[in-house]
This record gives structure tokens, C-alpha cells and sequence, in this order.
């Protein structure tokens, strides 16, 4: 059996009378590529910023690698990368600076970081784009250079929200093989996505949140249950609109 890269355990957060998240306990073993799925406002990015130490949760804990992220989070960061999203990078810097600081701030080796850094931009082809400032990269370039923001330190979990959002389909093709390799050489990947078929091809185990609580958990092919994870999700989730009362909506030739 796996050791458990996150365990989370109870979290619940509250924003005035909104619950965001209720009660959420999820384990992600060690090894697998996770993806996280939910309709918008269904709680994912709450629950992985409690996860990550990102945001205090109202109750629960979350152990990353074993060590609580909240009462020894030094501990538990130094095993953990995270892309955190709509959270800016500082942008005035080049990309290989914002690689650099990443890779200082985590207090190594100047010479090592500078031998992770260029290895990092060339997998992420990035490497003429090195000495251009992060503020003018496109969003896919964005995402790569926050992902090797993210790995400087060779952690053992990766938790990505919303990697792939605003990327083009080459960046997106490069990110994924990036991830696979990390998880192929012993890491863990969790990703949040509402990219189904994306997440399907990609995950070993997959949840599905919804209005902050749990829907399912485990790995893609049972929480599929034979159907597509796209089906399943809309069974879960539900909220699936028709389009009745839309019969006018045709054109002037018929």
C-alpha cells in the first residue's frame, strides 16, 4: 500500500454565510497523478489553499508527506511545490530570476540552482525566453515558468490549480510530459481541472467536489463506473440545463 503524499482531514471553511468547504477528508497516495474536478465556486481552490498553507481552514488539518502543513509548515513546505491560482509572480523579473529567487528563497546552493534553473528552462522550452521579463511571457509561457517555480526544490507533491487554463495546446502538451515524467521518477501530482477528457487520460484517481463537499474519490476508473468521467460528473454534480423553451432559435431559412 502507498504511503499517503496528502492526507486531508475534516477542512471546512466559511466565508460570512457561504460554505465553502464542508467537511472534506480526502487521501492522496503517494505516486499517483490526482486530478481535483468541480463546477466554478465548488470549493477547490479553498480547499487546496487550506491544504497547502495557503489559507487557515476553520477546522480540520491537512498533512503533506506526513507533517502537519499548520502546526510544522516549514517542514512541510520544504517537500511541497504549488501553482496557486490567480496568485501573480513577480513579473518585473526575468524568467531566469524568478527561477533564481525561487531557488535561493528555499535557502540552496547558489550553484545548484543555477544548474536546476537552465535544466528547468530547457524542459520547458524557455530557454531563449530566459532573460525576458515574466510580464511580457504569453499565459502559456506564464504557467511554465511558475512550474518550474514550483519544482526548483525537487519536491515530493506538486499541487497544481488550474494548470492548463488560458494554455495552448503545445504548452499544454509540454506541461503534461513534464508531469508525467515527475510522477514516473516518484512524485505526486494533484491537479485541479475542468478539463474531463483531459483529466481522464492524464489521472490515476480523481474527486469531485461540489458546493464544498465531497462527491467522490478514488481512482478514475472507479469513480467512472463505467461511463465516461465527464457522465459521471454531470450525474454527481448535476445542474445540467436544457434547451427548451429555445425553438425560436433558428435561422432565417427555416
Amino acid at each position: 500500500m502507498n504511503p499517503i503524499a496528502l492526507d486531508i482531514r475534516s477542512l471546512a471553511k466559511q466565508f460570512g454565510a457561504k460554505v465553502a468547504v464542508n467537511n472534506v477528508s480526502l487521501q492522496v497516495p503517494a505516486g499517483s497523478f490526482y486530478g481535483l474536478v468541480g463546477p466554478n465556486g465548488a470549493g477547490k481552490t479553498t480547499m487546496l489553499s487550506m491544504a497547502t498553507g495557503l489559507l487557515r481552514p476553520d477546522a480540520g488539518s491537512a498533512l503533506v508527506n506526513g507533517i502537519d502543513i499548520w502546526a510544522d509548515p516549514h517542514a512541510a513546505k520544504a517537500t511541497l511545490g504549488v501553482l496557486a491560482d490567480g496568485v501573480r509572480q513577480f513579473d518585473r523579473l526575468t524568467g531566469r530570476q524568478l527561477v533564481t529567487y525561487s531557488g535561493l528563497l528555499r535557502g540552496m546552493d547558489r550553484e545548484e540552482v543555477a544548474i536546476r534553473t537552465e535544466d528547468l528552462l530547457r524542459v520547458m522550452d524557455l530557454t531563449q525566453d530566459g532573460d525576458k521579463l515574466v510580464v511580457d511571457y504569453s499565459a502559456g509561457m506564464t504557467k511554465k515558468i511558475s512550474l518550474a517555480t514550483a519544482m526548483i526544490h525537487s519536491p515530493n507533491l506538486l499541487v497544481l490549480d488550474e494548470p492548463f487554463e488560458a494554455v495552448d495546446p503545445v504548452s499544454a502538451a509540454n506541461i503534461r510530459d513534464i508531469l508525467n515524467g515527475y510522477v514516473q521518477l516518484g512524485g505526486t501530482v494533484i491537479v485541479s481541472s475542468h478539463v474531463m477528457d483531459l483529466v481522464q487520460r492524464m489521472c490515476t484517481h480523481v474527486a469531485v467536489i461540489a458546493d464544498g463537499v465531497l462527491k467522490a474519490q478514488g481512482t478514475v476508473d472507479d469513480v467512472r463506473a463505467g461511463k465516461s468521467l465527464e457522465e459521471r460528473f454531470v450525474d454527481l454534480v448535476g445542474g445540467r440545463a436544457t434547451n427548451e423553451g429555445l425553438s425560436w432559435l433558428r435561422t432565417s431559412s427555416n
